[in-house]
């Protein structure tokens, strides 16, 4: 058993209540059970009691045993000091306050209903995948989509995280942490950190100005990224070496950095080399490129955005000197899907907080209508008929497999807490 069943337990009063009593023998009665504000401090603020027909107000600490109390050094701690009331499910040792008076103690063992112990019991025993893998299937939709909402909104302000931190790094330079977030998600698993590592080494006010030329742009970018042969045999190569070190003496900016992109086990379309490439005739095609992706509203725009090539070197190479059969390298659809869910909407989500506006129907039409993913979670959840259509559903379901799930945070979850209920 964990605490956080008593937190449930205290919280949707899931025991008998009409005659409690302290372990003292003193009457109790439940006026307000307090605020489950999971801060540091009491687990319940503003608690109401009465306690041998006397009314208390303050706060209610649970624990599994008494002792934890002493275990915790709750007894050294200030904020406890308004504790009127320690529920447990096991007193073991008397509780005292710094007055030496002991505090009143409710034995939550004696009053919970069996059937809510044995529903807990029965969600907790651990299974192959899951805690409720064999009764997830049973959570009625309008719940679970509820629950999915909130879900996918918990992730988005997860990745909102890195978005604000970058901010702070550009001073409020939206358009370079559209830049530094593209350039991660570009670079994919594999290279994301690298290529990011590239972007900020960057000024964007380098990329914005030299947007107007393919060759500079393709340059700074192989140039930071090291990609460029040291002793190269085209004139391509020969040739935008020379405008990366234009670059650095024009702009002063400096090559500090060593991003190890890899090249090692990427199909040829997703080599390093061909998604600095896009990324570069990305920017030469879009120098506004912030304020449109802020503007669409809908998925086919976004694909429509995004059908661009690369430069002609590049239509015919996949490496520096190494001529191959000609082809343009567009983006793929799945490529754009994971840019628009990783990079664009959690940017159009933190930038419309920032500017005061609502945009949650627009964020969720728009991953309602892209293809749902596809990866081993997701797979597992429709292995237990929990089947997703879109990538608003993928996104919660890894939110809740990853947050919920992973963490045994059954009784913070909305499927926990009902199947507990049934």
């Amino acid at each position: 058993m964990k605490e956080d069943f008593l937190h449930y337990v205290w919280q949707y009063k899931k025991f008998d209540f009409s005659n409690l009593k302290t372990c003292a023998g003193d009457s109790v009665i439940i006026v307000n059970s307090g605020q489950y504000l999971q801060l540091a401090g009491p687990d319940f603020f503003n608690a109401q009691i009465i306690l041998n027909e006397q009314k208390w107000a303050g706060n209610v600490e649970i624990h599994l045993k008494s002792s934890d109390w002493y275990l915790h050094q709750h007894e050294n701690d200030t904020a406890y000091d308004n504790v009127i009331l320690h529920v447990v499910w096991e007193n073991d040792v008397p509780i005292f306050r710094k007055d030496n008076n002991e505090i009143p103690t409710l034995e939550l063992k004696n009053y919970v209903y069996k059937e809510v112990l044995e529903n807990y019991l029965k969600l907790k025993t651990q299974k192959s995948w899951i805690y409720c893998e064999n009764q997830i299937k049973t959570i009625d939709d309008f719940a679970l989509q509820n629950w999915q909402e909130r879900l996918f909104f918990e992730r988005l302000e997860r990745k909102e995280i890195p978005i604000l931190a970058l901010l702070k790094e550009t001073e409020n330079d939206w358009e370079a942490v559209l830049f530094c977030m593209l350039a991660k998600n570009f670079g994919l698993n594999t290279n994301g950190e690298a290529f990011l590592k590239i972007a900020k080494s960057i000024p964007f006010s380098v990329i914005r100005k030299e947007s107007f030329e393919i060759e500079n742009l393709e340059a700074v970018l192989f140039g930071m990224s090291d990609l460029i042969p040291l002793e190269a045999e085209d004139n391509y190569a020969k040739d935008i070496q020379k405008r990366f070190d234009y670059c650095l003496q024009k702009y002063q900016f400096q090559k500090k950095i060593n991003p190890q992109v890899q090249f090692f086990k990427h199909r040829p379309d997703n080599f390093p080399t061909i998604r600095l490439a896009q990324l570069a005739m990305l920017y030469n095609t879009y120098q506004n490129l912030f304020s449109k992706i802020m503007a669409i509203t809908k998925t086919d725009d976004f694909y429509k955005l995004f059908d661009i090539s690369v430069s002609n070197y590049w239509q015919t190479h996949y490496q520096f000197d190494k001529v191959s059969a000609k082809k343009k390298k567009k983006f793929s659809k799945s490529f754009i899907d994971l840019l628009i869910i990783n990079t664009i909407v959690p940017i159009q989500f933190s930038y419309a907080k920032s500017q005061g506006k609502e945009i949650t129907e627009v964020i969720l039409n728009i991953m309602n209508s892209i293809q749902f993913e596809k990866n081993s979670i997701v797979e597992k959840f429709a292995f237990f008929g929990i089947k997703s259509q879109n990538a608003f559903e993928t996104q919660s379901l890894l939110q809740l497999k990853n947050e919920y799930c992973n963490q045994g945070k059954c009784l913070n979850c909305a499927i926990g807490i009902q199947l507990l209920k049934n």
